[in-house]
């Protein structure tokens, strides 16, 4: 069973390959995922090339599986919650700035909770809303129309 970490969300997909961390002592390090089944609750049930019984299974509880980062999905870092809270995020429109306090996921899409001085706005990660996150500095979006800063005026 594999559980992803950091609230970031489930990036395994058969095809993938891993490396167990930590590694055994002898032995192959790097897996290909080669089935995942998920119940969309407590993570994803995985199967890895070169392990094939259950003892070999067991002996990887508590491990960590690491992908290479040119595998990874490019739209991973808009689910970054460690890389997103505390950072500001400007509405290109308005100009209107506020702090990421906290990242909500949702069944289709992730809700930054953004705050400024008394107030609030949450806003879809979506990518009309949202097309990239920058490696440092402010976040660019577009807060939709008809959205409004809790205590604020709604956009016309």
């Amino acid at each position: 069973m594999t559980v992803p970490v950091h609230g970031l969300p489930s990036v395994v997909r058969p095809g993938l390959e891993v490396a167990l961390v930590p590694p055994a002592l002898r032995g192959n390090r790097w897996h290909t995922i080669t089935s995942v089944s998920s119940d969309n609750r407590a993570g994803s049930l995985v199967s890895l090339s070169g392990v094939s019984a259950l003892g070999d299974a067991e002996g990887l509880v508590g491990s960590y599986l690491l992908a290479r980062a040119e595998d990874l999905p490019a739209d991973l870092p808009l689910h970054d919650r460690e890389r997103l809270i505390g950072r500001v995020a400007r509405d290109e429109e308005t100009g209107r700035a506020g702090v990421i306090e906290e990242v909500m996921t949702g069944p289709a899409n992730d809700v930054w909770v953004i705050r400024d001085a008394g107030s609030e706005v949450l806003v879809p990660v979506i990518n009309e809303v949202v097309s990239a996150v920058p490696e440092s500095g402010e976040i660019p979006i577009r807060i939709p129309r008809g959205l409004e800063w809790q205590g604020g005026v709604a956009r016309s």
